[in-house]
This record gives C-alpha cells, structure tokens and sequence, in this order.
C-alpha cells in the first residue's frame, strides 16, 4: 500500500507528458487533466484513511533505507494539503475550460498546469530536504511558464520580477542545503532532525535554520512580499486563482515541516523572529488591502494577510495553535482560489478594475453576488463557514502561549479583511446599476459552477468540522511531537540507538 505515496507525483507528470503530444486535441487535454487530478484526489483519500490507522507511512526508492536514500512520506498534514490542493485545482481547470480560450489551451497550458501541481504534491509528500528543493523547482518553472502565458506588456514585466525573485531565493535554498550538509552530513529530513538535536542549541546549526526561514519566507511571501501584489494580478483569472491557492501554501507548509521537525532546540531565536516577521506582514497586507482601490490589487494583499495569519500560528507553537494551521491552510487554499475567480468574474462582465467604477451588480447576477457574500464571510472567519475554526483555534493557542501581541493582531487582520471585502461588496454589487440590458454580459452557469463548487467546499469544511477533526488532530499531533514522525521514518528506538552509538 506504501507504493502508492509516489502517484500524486508521477501520475500528473506522466500526464504533462503525454498531453504535450495532444496539443492540438483541446477536449482530449480537458479530460485527461480533470481525471488525472480526480484520480489523485481519490489516492489521498486512501493515503488518509491509511495513514489514520496505520500510522505515518513511507517508501523508499530503489530500496535504499533511510537516511540512505531518497523517501516520500505520507503523514496526515502532508496528505490533507495533497487533498485540498487538488481539489481546488481540479475546480480552477473547470473553470479554465471555459475561461482561458484555445489560444492559451494549445500553449501547453494543461501539461504546465498539471507539472506545477505535480511540484506542489511532492513538495508535500518527500521527506527528503534536498529533493524538496527539486519539487520546488519543478513547480517554480511551470509558474514561469504560466504567468508568462500570453506575453501581454504589463504581465511580462511582472513575470520578470517573480522569476527573478524566486530565482534568487533557490541560489539561496541552494547555498543553506549545501551548509546544512557540511554541518550535518546528512539530507533525510527525519536524520535532521536527530542531528540537530544531538548538536544542541549550536549556534552555526541556528544560522543555518534562519537562511532556510529567509528561503522559504521569500517563497511564501513573509515579509519579502513586494513580487507577490503584481505578479498575482496580471496572469488569465483561472492561473492567478491557482496561485493565490497553492504556491504560496507551499512555501507555508515548508516554514511549518522546518520548523516544527528540523529546527527545534532554539525556538526562542526562530519562533520570535517568525512572530515578528507573521505580525509584519499582517500590517502590510492590511495596509495594502485598505489602501488599494484595484479588485485584484485587494486580492492580492488578502494572500498576504492570510500568510502572515497563518506563520502567526506556526510562532505560537502549540498543539492548538497547530491544529488551527492545519485547518486554516486547507480553508485558506480554497477561499483564495473563490476569491481571485470571484474578482475575475467582476472584471468579465464590468470590464473595469477599479471598484469605484463598479455598482448594482447584485441585479444583475443576483447569484453570483450571494457567493461573493458566502466568499467574504468565510475569508472574515464567520461561523459556520470554513475560516471560522482555524482562527479560534490559533486564538486558542495564542492565550496558552500567551502571545497576545499576535492574537491581537490576527483578530484585528479578520475586521480589515472583513472591511476590505466589504467595501467591495457594497461598492459593486449595491447602489445603481452600470450596466443597462443591452450592456448585460451573460454569465453562464457553466462559469459559475466553479465559484459555487468552491463554496460547497468552504461549507462543508466549516459544517463537516467534526469529521475531519481526527485528522486535523493527527496532523498537529505530528506536527508538534517530532518523534512520531522521526520513528516512522527511521524505524523507531532501535535506529535512534544506533544513531547514538
């Protein structure tokens, strides 16, 4: 059954493949990508229900044992992340189908999309830190391919600076793997972990820690956000709501793995320095999200709240707190991606950005308006809706911790977001129409299937809250106890005895 860890990987880049040889066949490519993602959102649903009664799974290539040879391992965290990212993926190429238009279909824009998602499932899945790096380049070069899809003026400036960003943060993932190796002497993610613990609170094994958090901050957008506005508002609606869904995620569930497993004997230095860098990037993306009049530009400062909320919890460091991460990274994946479609949609049948040149949309598409509704009250953490539960349970942590600069700051974000979105809300959806009959874009339903799928999801995370509650739980308890990890990976007590010896 373990053999089946590697297939959210391989089967999406064996797809990419073939579909590159089906260029000109558009309904071929459509099927074969929406089955590809169906199939893999059906193996995690088997990798968790596995992984909940057996435990924390693993394969090894070639049958070289750990800390030997490159592994993938599956623990509830990682295989929730594979399950949520998937989904939203499937939902945004639904929308692609008829959005994107066959001139950037016959770009290989499915095989691209598939090799990204590819990336972003290994990156969940391997328990190896330098083919972690691997899984990242694979999804970072199919972004730049994506983001530069069309080749229109303002969005190849944009794609230079993003590729140029997250070109200069690998050189970086590079160096901090090549001093983590010299000082270690080892790459196995659990193997680290040991290491490091043995070593102690080694001040030369602390800097290498905090190159990784410069790495992966810049990857997420913590702090170092000024690529992520303009690069997030310029690609076809469908690419930018797979951004805002998973690539900053990735770098997320790096910064959690890193310092919930590798880096742990000196969390006074790493967690306050993520406390700070979380409470920072909270005020940017609230001042931004006030400031912006641009819809997309609103969206976009919304991603980095969302990111700073959620490292806000990783700092916090409690089991609660990590079970709120949990929770908010799947809710988070889904409410981003319902709010860049549901941004796009405006931008379709308005034909502006700006939201002063908005209004009376809500009679027009009076549907269309409501999902935008449910879209804002979930991102705000209302009940019963998705973001909800994640918020109380990092509030929850934060009061255990006694963090309450971050518990005040991310209770502050959630009015700001709340604000922000509503402003757009009332602004383009209420007050006099723009838009006379003859004007009147139709919006197919076909077109809003996707932002209803969407919000049958944030639904039924925060409704079916109980249901996943055994998993969420699982997660953190991995999460915030290294050693069930460790001993999964490395046969438990008997290695770790060799180890020491």
């Amino acid at each position: 059954m373990s053999n089946i860890i590697v297939l959210p990987l391989i089967v999406p880049v064996i797809t990419a493949i073939l579909l590159v040889f089906l260029r000109q066949n558009i309904m071929i490519q459509r099927i074969l990508s929406l089955c590809t993602l169906g199939f893999v959102i059906f193996i995690s649903v088997v990798l968790l229900l596995e992984v909940q009664q057996q435990g924390v799974m693993r394969i090894d290539f070639s049958g070289w044992l750990p800390p030997f040879g490159i592994l993938f391992v599956a623990d509830s965290f990682a295989v929730l992340l594979v399950f949520v990212a998937n989904i939203v993926a499937a939902i945004c190429i639904v929308y692609a189908f008829f959005t994107i238009g066959e001139h950037y279909e016959k770009m290989y824009f499915y095989p691209f999309v598939l090799l990204m998602v590819a990336g972003v499932n290994g990156s969940f899945l391997t328990g190896d830190i330098f083919n972690l790096f691997v899984c990242f380049e694979v999804m970072l070069l199919a972004s730049y391919a994506l983001i530069s899809l069309g080749g229109g003026k303002v969005q190849l400036r944009e794609a230079l600076k993003y590729v140029l960003i997250n070109i200069v943060a690998s050189w970086i993932f590079l160096v901090a793997l090549a001093f983590l190796y010299g000082t270690i002497g080892t790459l196995n993610m659990a193997h680290i972990s040991l290491r490091v613990t043995e070593a102690g609170a080694d001040p030369l094994i602390t800097t290498v820690g905090l190159v990784f958090l410069i790495v992966f901050s810049l990857k997420a957008g913590l702090l170092l956000f000024f690529w992520l506005p303009g690069s997030y508002s310029v690609p076809p609606t469908a690419i930018a709501a797979l951004f805002a869904a998973l690539l900053t995620k990735v770098g997320i569930y790096a910064l959690v793995r890193t310092f919930t497993l590798l880096f742990t004997t000196n969390t006074e230095v790493t967690h306050t320095i993520l406390g700070i860098m979380a409470g920072l990037t909270i005020l940017a993306g609230c001042m931004g999200a006030l400031a912006g009049r641009d819809v997309r530009t609103i969206a976009s400062y919304n991603v980095l709240i969302g990111v700073g909320f959620i490292v806000a919890g990783l700092a916090i460091g409690t089991e609660s707190a990590l079970q709120g991460v949990t929770y908010y990274l799947m809710h988070d994946m889904v409410v981003k991606a319902m709010l860049f479609l549901a941004v796009g949609m405006m931008i379709y049948v308005t034909g502006e950005t700006l939201i002063d040149n908005m209004s009376g949309l809500i009679r027009n598409y009076p549907f269309f308006g409501w999902l935008f509704f449910i879209m804002m009250c979930s991102i705000a953490g209302i009940p019963p809706l998705s973001g909800f539960l994640g918020k109380v349970l990092i509030g929850q942590g934060a009061i255990e911790g006694g963090n309450f600069v971050l518990l005040g700051l991310g209770f502050l974000s959630s009015l700001i977001v709340l604000y922000s979105l509503l402003r757009i809300f009332l602004s383009s959806f209420f007050g006099e129409t723009i838009l006379s009959i003859e004007d009147e874009k139709p919006l197919p339903k076909r077109i809003v299937l996707p932002l209803t799928l969407l919000s049958v999801c944030t639904i039924a995370l925060g409704i079916g809250a109980e249901s996943m509650a055994p998993y969420v739980k699982d997660a953190a308890e991995t999460l915030h106890t290294p050693s069930i990890y460790i001993d999964a990976v490395l046969n438990g007590e008997k290695w770790k005895g060799e180890v020491n010896k």
